[in-house]
């Protein structure tokens, strides 16, 4: 039989285990007590039948000896030779002579709620005979305790799975509102959480309620990111298919000289390796994330990285007589991405050169100040209006008023910086001003 519910499942396993403790727990307290209560009887008995034999090792009378206070209880038997000679009981020796025949000293006997006990102690002194020495009519507590815990241990049981139900109850209530919560969650309501205000413990039930808030806002951001791309793609890739189908149209409304076809044909390729820029830088914007981005971290040179990246702008630098400044390169290392740092470089150092005018300066540094890593690019370009700069990191902005509108790119790039930025735990800040040049400090 399966129960799907939980609660039921846990209410039959912790009866079960209840039960099973129960029943141990009582045959183990009825064979300990009993035995408890049979060595009291027969230490009780063995004292009793040494202090005959020490009396009759003294010559006293048996009668005398009889009648003392100390075994007024006890029922008494003593044989000599095998032959009674004395006998203070009310039972027939012939009922005890087959518990005289047993090597066991004490025995006992339960009869109903009663128990009777059966000593024998042998002696040589003063002849050869035997002390027998019964109990009889002992109330049995360990039977009347029996009974007692056969009527208690399934009120008990009952009792604990009672309360154990109100617990499991009281225990669900946080987890039903998740699973209610979390079937009302939609593409249209990853906003739903549950209200932890209502949870007052810091438990494990908490912690779930705090790792089931934490995912619905990681999979809103994730599902924002995704919009954000798709409305990013479609907005920015209109440009260049218009002019790719607007180029293809034209070419194709007539018959024309190879060379035509040559000059169309390269403009759709340059429009279509625009799109796959596009579209890789996009996809870098959402390919890591602060959960994932750990995993990817290695200890790199930045010092290394950055002169390698440098190498690469050689030709542009010597095209537009740049002077390159390095006033501080300082070896340093330090965990990262090392392609998201690499992009860094590449993207401040490329906007750096791009938006310099001819026979320019940039100065470059990379140097430890106290416990943070320092990145610095200044250059003397064209700048950038104090208005715009709190815009510059955003998707697709261009300051296309102020900056030369023949030098390419989408506005992609200080948004990936920042991204990465973001992701390394580190601030980007960026001073500009109009005509004068603009310097962009990176501190890890």
């Amino acid at each position: 039989m399966k129960y799907k519910s939980l609660k039921t499942r846990v209410l039959i396993w912790f009866g079960s285990i209840i039960s099973i403790i129960f029943i141990l727990f009582s045959i183990g307290f009825y064979y300990f007590y009993n035995q408890s209560i049979l060595t009291s009887i027969q230490s009780k008995l063995h004292k009793e039948a040494l202090f005959i034999q020490e009396n009759l090792q003294n010559n006293i009378p048996i009668t005398q000896i009889a009648s003392n206070h100390s075994l007024i209880n006890s029922q008494i038997f003593i044989l000599k030779d095998d032959n009674v000679i004395y006998k203070k009981s009310y039972l027939k020796f012939e009922y005890i002579k087959k518990y005289i025949t047993k090597n066991n000293m004490f025995s006992s006997v339960h009869k109903k709620e009663h128990l009777t006990a059966l000593f024998t102690l042998k002696f040589n002194k003063p002849y050869n005979g035997t002390i027998f020495l019964i109990q009889d009519d002992i109330d049995d507590k360990v039977e009347n305790i029996v009974d007692t815990m056969l009527v208690l241990n399934p009120i008990l049981l009952f009792l604990i799975l009672f309360f154990a139900n109100r617990l499991i109850d009281k225990i669900l209530i946080p987890i039903k509102k998740i699973a209610k919560t979390s079937k009302n969650i939609n593409i249209n309501k990853l906003t739903t959480t549950i209200n932890q205000q209502n949870y007052k413990y810091d438990d494990e039930i908490s912690e779930l309620i705090n790792s089931f808030n934490d995912m619905t806002q990681r999979l809103q951001n994730e599902f924002q990111k995704v919009e954000q791309f798709n409305s990013d793609v479609s907005h920015e890739l209109k440009t260049p298919l218009t002019v790719i189908k607007g180029e293809i149209s034209v070419t194709l409304r007539k018959v024309r000289e190879p060379k035509e076809y040559q000059q169309s044909l390269h403009t759709i390729a340059n429009q279509a390796n625009n799109m796959q820029e596009l579209v890789d830088n996009l996809l870098l914007l959402i390919q890591y994330s602060k959960e994932n981005i750990k995993d990817s971290f290695t200890l790199l040179d930045m010092d290394s990285l950055l002169l390698m990246t440098l190498e690469k702008y050689n030709t542009n630098i010597k095209e537009k007589n740049i002077t390159l400044h390095l006033d501080a390169i300082e070896p340093i290392e330090y965990m990262g991405n090392t392609q998201l740092i690499s992009i860094i470089f590449s993207n401040i150092i490329d906007n750096a050169i791009k938006y310099s005018t001819n026979d320019t300066n940039i100065h470059i540094s990379l140097f430890k100040e106290s416990d943070n890593i320092i990145f610095r690019v200044q250059d003397e370009g064209i700048g950038i209006a104090k208005e715009s700069l709190d815009k510059i990191t955003n998707r697709f902005y261009r300051v296309d008023e102020s900056r030369n509108k023949e030098i390419k790119g989408f506005g992609l790039g200080l948004s990936i910086v920042q991204n990465i930025v973001k992701l390394h735990n580190a601030d980007i800040k960026i001073d500009s001003e109009k005509s004068i040049g603009t310097t962009v400090i990176i501190q890890f």
